[in-house]
C-alpha cells in the first residue's frame, strides 16, 4: 500500500503535506497508510508494529490535522516509556506542524526542572508528550489539566509494561475525559496491554503490520555504533578502508540523497543520487553510468532503489537505519544477488539499538559490530592502490618519452633517481595524500546514556524471612551486580504509596542513570534503600537529593546499615550492607 499511496491522497491538510514533503518523505510507511485514515475519521486505533516502522507519523499527522488552533489547552497527550522517545516524538510533532500557526508542543520528562515545566504549562500547549511518571506527578500537583483532552496516544505500550509503568498508565488513562480518542501502538500484545485496550478503546480495529523478511544469505552484515554527527566522517572512512567495486548508500529522505552526494563529490568520489524527484530517464542514465564504471557510489532512498540490480554493487551502506526490517532486507538485497558475495554495513545511534535488535530477530541473523577503519588502515589502502596503478601503468603504457625526460632532469637538477622519483610521487599524490594516518582521529563509540533496550528484565526476588516490619511484598529489583556498589537511603516509603518501579523510573530519568545500574530496592514504611554504583558523580548525587517521588523529596544519603532506623522502621536481618561475596567496607560518600 505504501508503494502507491501518497501523503496528499490520505486527505491530510495542505500545511501538513507541505511540511512532510519538505522533510523529504516520499510515501507513507505501511503503518501510516493504514492508521492515518482511521485516526482522521476520529476512530480509535490499536496498532501492532515493530519499532522504527513510522509509528510516530502514523498518529502525529492525523491528530495534528484534527487540532483546534484556537484552543491552547492540552488537546493531545502522548505517553512514551523513555525521555529519549518523548523528545523524539515532540520534535516530530514540531517538524510536521512547521506551517501551522500558533502551535505549541511540550515534552515533560524526568531530568528537567519543574520550574521550567510549570512555566511552559502556564503558557499553554496543545500537545503534551511525556513519560508516565512525570505526567502523573503533574496530575497529582494539579499543574496539568486534561479536561479538554481530545486524544491520548500510548506509544510503545509493551515497553511501558516491561519498565513497570503500566499502573501509572492506567491511572493517567482514567483521568482523561471519557469521549477522547485513543491510539495505542505496541510491538507485542501481552495480556495486560490487551486488557487496557479492551477497557479504553471503542470498537478499535487492530492494525497489524507483519514482517515479511527472511534470512539474507551470502551477505556479510555488520553495524557501526556512532552518533549522528559522526556519520559523514564514518562513511568516508568506510569508503576508503573497505574493499568494494561499487556501493549504494541508503538514506531516509530525498534531501539527504542530494546533500550526501554533494559532500562526497566534493571529496573526490564519483557519486550520484537517486530519489523520487528524478524522472525515469535520469534514473536509467544514473544506473547506466554505474554499470559502465563511470560512477562508484549511488546515494538513494528506498523507493528510488527498488529493483536496482547492478552487478558491480558489492557493498550496501545503511547511512540511516530503515523504517522496518522488511525495508532493511530490500536494501541489502541490492548486493549478494545471483549467488554473488556482498557486504552490508549499518550505522546505528545509541537510541536505535532496539531497532537493530528487531532487524536481527526478523532476519534470524546476527549483525556483528565492527570498528571503523583507522588512519593507518586508510593510509595503507591508499599506498596499495597507488602501487597497483603504478604497476598497471608500467605494464600497459609506452613510457619512453617520460624515461627520456627523467634522464634529462636528473642531470640538470643534479639529483639521484631516488630523490627524483620521490619528488614526482609527492606531486602525483597531492590531491589524495598517501601519508594520512595522523589525519584520521579515532571515532569512539558513543556512551549509550539512558538506553533501556539493553536493560535486563527485573525479576521478583524471594521475600526475606524475618519478624517485624516487612519490606514491600511486591516485585523488587534483584540483579547480579557488577563493580563497586553502595547502599543508599531515600526518604520515601510504603506510607507514601511508592513502588519499586517509581524509584527505578525516578533515578533512571532524573539522574540519567541506566536502570541496569540500579540494584536491589527494599521498601519500608517511612523510607527505602537502593543499591547504586559507589562512584556516582557528586553533581548527580546532589541532584537526586532534590528529586521528588510521590510528592516526597528523595533526600538521598549513604545508608548506615543500622538494624533500627531512626524512624522506627525495622530492617530485615539480611538487610542492606555489603553484597554477598563482597568484602566488608565502611560507608563512603560519592566521589567526583
Amino acid at each position: 500500500m505504501s508503494d502507491t499511496v501518497s501523503f496528499s491522497q490520505l486527505m491530510l491538510p495542505e500545511a501538513i503535506v507541505r511540511a512532510v514533503t519538505e522533510l523529504g518523505y516520499e510515501t507513507p510507511s505501511p503503518i501510516q497508510a493504514a492508521a492515518i485514515p482511521k485516526l482522521l475519521a476520529g476512530e480509535d486505533v490499536l496498532g501492532q508494529a515493530q519499532t522504527g516502522t513510522g509509528k510516530t507519523g502514523a498518529f502525529a499527522l492525523p491528530l495534528l490535522a484534527r487540532l483546534d488552533p484556537a484552543q491552547n489547552d492540552p488537546q493531545i497527550l502522548v505517553l512514551a516509556p523513555t525521555r529519549e522517545l518523548a523528545i523524539q516524538v515532540a520534535e516530530a510533532f514540531q517538524a510536521y506542524a512547521r506551517y501551522m500557526p500558533a502551535f505549541h508542543v511540550l515534552p515533560l520528562y524526568g531530568g528537567q526542572s519543574y520550574t521550567n515545566q510549570l512555566k511552559s504549562l502556564k503558557r499553554g500547549s496543545q500537545i503534551i508528550v511525556g513519560t508516565p511518571g512525570r505526567i502523573l506527578d503533574h496530575l497529582d500537583r494539579g499543574t496539568l489539566k486534561l479536561d479538554k483532552l481530545r486524544a491520548i496516544v500510548l506509544d510503545e505500550a509493551d515497553e511501558m509494561l516491561r519498565m513497570g509503568f503500566i499502573d501509572d498508565v492506567q491511572t493517567i488513562m482514567d483521568a482523561t475525559p471519557p469521549g477522547r480518542q485513543v491510539a495505542m501502538f505496541s510491538a507485542t500484545m501481552p495480556a495486560p496491554i490487551r486488557a487496557i485496550a479492551q477497557k479504553h478503546l471503542k470498537n478499535a480495529e487492530e492494525i497489524k503490520i507483519a514482517s515479511k523478511t527472511s534470512t539474507v544469505e551470502r551477505i556479510t552484515q555488520r553495524y557501526v555504533m556512532l552518533d549522528g554527527n559522526q556519520k559523514l566522517d564514518a562513511l568516508t572512512r568506510l569508503l576508503e578502508g573497505e574493499e568494494y567495486d561499487a556501493t549504494i548508500v541508503f538514506v531516509r529522505t530525498k534531501s539527504a540523497t542530494e546533500e550526501i552526494a554533494e559532500k562526497l563529490g566534493a571529496r573526490g568520489y564519483a557519486v550520484a543520487c537517486l530519489n523520487g524527484d528524478m524522472n525515469q530517464a535520469h534514473r536509467e542514465l544514473t544506473i547506466r553510468k554505474m554499470k559502465a564504471n563511470q560512477l562508484d557510489i549511488i546515494v538513494a532512498t528506498d523507493v528510488a532503489a527498488r529493483g536496482l540490480d547492478v552487478e558491480r554493487i558489492s557493498l550496501v551502506v545503511n547511512y540511516d537505519i530503515p523504517y522496518d526490517s522488511e525495508a532493511y532486507v530490500h536494501r541489502i538485497g541490492r548486493t549478494g544477488r545471483a549467488g554473488r558475495e556482498g557486504k552490508a554495513i549499518l550505522f546505528v545511534s545509541p537510541r536505535e539499538r532496539r531497532l537493530l535488535r528487531t532487524i536481527e530477530h526478523a532476519t534470524k541473523q546476527p549483525i556483528e559490530q565492527m570498528s571503523l577503519p583507522t588512519g593507518r588502515v586508510i593510509e595503507q589502502r591508499r599506498i596499495e592502490s597507488f602501487r597497483e596503478q603504478l604497476a598497471q601503468t608500467i605494464e600497459t603504457q609506452d613510457l619512453s618519452f617520460f624515461q627520456t625526460l627523467i634522464n634529462d632532469w636528473r642531470e640538470k637538477i643534479e639529483t639521484t633517481e631516488n630523490d627524483l622519483a620521490a619528488a614526482l610521487l609527492f606531486l602525483a599524490q597531492k590531491d589524495q595524500p598517501l601519508n594520512v594516518a595522523s589525519q584520521f582521529p579515532e571515532i569512539r563509540e558513543p556512551h549509550a546514556r539512558g538506553e533501556r533496550e539493553e536493560r535486563p528484565r527485573r525479576e521478583r526476588s524471594d521475600r526475606p524471612e524475618r519478624s517485624g516490619e516487612r519490606p514491600d511484598r511486591g516485585p523488587r529489583v534483584k540483579r547480579e551486580m557488577k563493580g563497586d556498589y553502595q547502599t543508599y537511603r531515600i526518604e520515601v516509603g510504603k506510607e507514601h504509596g511508592v513502588r519499586a518501579g517509581d524509584i527505578v523510573g525516578a533515578i533512571a530519568n532524573e539522574a540519567n542513570i541506566d536502570s541496569q545500574f540500579i540494584g536491589n530496592i527494599k521498601l519500608f514504611d517511612h523510607f527505602s534503600t537502593v543499591e547504586l554504583p559507589a562512584t556516582i558523580p557528586n553533581e548527580i548525587f546532589q541532584h537526586l537529593k532534590k528529586v521528588y517521588v510521590r510528592k516526597q523529596k528523595l533526600n538521598i544519603t549513604v545508608d548506615s546499615g543500622a538494624v533500627a532506623a531512626p524512624s522506627g522502621d525495622r530492617r530485615p536481618s539480611n538487610g542492606p550492607g555489603p553484597r554477598p561475596g563482597a568484602a566488608p567496607r565502611a560507608p563512603r560518600k560519592p566521589r567526583d
